[in-house]
């Protein structure tokens, strides 16, 4: 297949391009930066350098794509994101010769929309009727993605991301080093979470089982939550931090996203993928996972 990866240098996007050619695709990536084209190169992506609402730039892919994947990250998602698919899907309806398939076209949403509930398990099909704020716009993103009568639309909710250089977990373990664990929410929350080696593959199972997974929303996330209490004190022993650790009281959207409570118990990909995350939960090897984003910053 021929997949273009939208943010293909960014922590979810970087993962998904380099499984995609691992699994011997050609893939292609966008990046804003003529620097990260060169880490591009360097892992057999071929770099298309513009901002992913250029879409003149990589027009001319459109035609012989099989795959895009919109793991775009930044501010203003809401407007960006509804553009991109309209103005691919009419890309796609007016280039494509009319005996290629339907482009098939990844979103990447996430997890939040099922909101804050510390008592109802939760999968990928319940419906999302009350999302937290911060994601309230996504579940009508969501259904314009799958139901597109121009591509073929999947979406793909992550949980919260580990592993790696740290993605949203940098600024609690930057606290760790320096010597204090705080983190947003309230005691007794519990985290969903995904690694994002774990999730990459996800992406690649949907793109290449396109004509089963087309129309589908996945939940991306690991079979068993864990407790954000226990983490924290992991998190205490294994930075050499002064205890004991706190929460903090968040002051906007986005850090009252971060303390969010879902139990989710997904099945979807499991079920019609053949997905199975393979990588060891956060707690159980939180020092390999702390040392890698010590070194991603070159940290001793």
């Amino acid at each position: 297949m021929k997949v273009f990866i939208l943010g293909a240098t960014g922590f979810i996007g970087l993962p998904i391009a380099q499984a995609f050619v691992r699994a011997g695709h050609v893939v292609y990536g966008q990046t804003r930066s003529e620097e990260k084209a060169k880490q591009l190169t360097a892992e057999e992506i071929i770099p298309i350098v513009c901002d992913p609402s250029h879409v003149n730039t990589y027009m001319h892919l459109i035609p012989t794509l099989d795959v895009i994947v919109d793991a775009v990250g930044g501010s203003n998602l809401k407007v960006a994101s509804e553009s991109l698919l309209n103005v691919v899907a009419t890309a796609a309806s007016t280039l494509r010769h009319f005996t290629a398939p339907r482009l098939t076209y990844i979103y990447t949403s996430g997890t939040w929309v099922h909101g804050e509930n510390r008592k109802d398990v939760v999968s990928d099909t319940t419906a999302v009727s009350n999302p937290i704020e911060l994601t309230a716009w996504r579940p009508e993103q969501e259904q314009r993605v799958i139901n597109n009568s121009h591509v073929n639309g999947i979406v793909i909710r992550p949980s919260l991301l580990y592993g790696r250089s740290g993605s949203l977990f940098v600024p609690l373990f930057r606290r760790a080093y320096e010597g204090k664990v705080a983190w947003h929410g309230e005691p007794g929350g519990r985290l969903a979470l995904i690694h994002c080696d774990d999730l990459a593959e996800v992406y690649v199972l949907a793109a290449e089982k396109a004509a089963i997974a087309g129309g589908k929303i996945f939940d991306a996330s690991n079979d068993i939550n864990e407790s954000a209490d226990a983490f924290l004190q992991r998190l205490v022993e294994v930075s050499g931090a002064n205890g004991p650790y706190e929460y903090l009281e968040s002051t906007n959207l986005f850090e009252k996203a971060l303390g969010t409570t879902t139990i989710i118990r997904p099945y979807l990909a499991r079920a019609l993928l053949g997905w199975h995350p393979r990588k060891a939960g956060l707690i159980d090897h939180l020092e390999v996972y702390y040392n890698s984003w010590k070194a991603s910053e070159g940290l001793p």
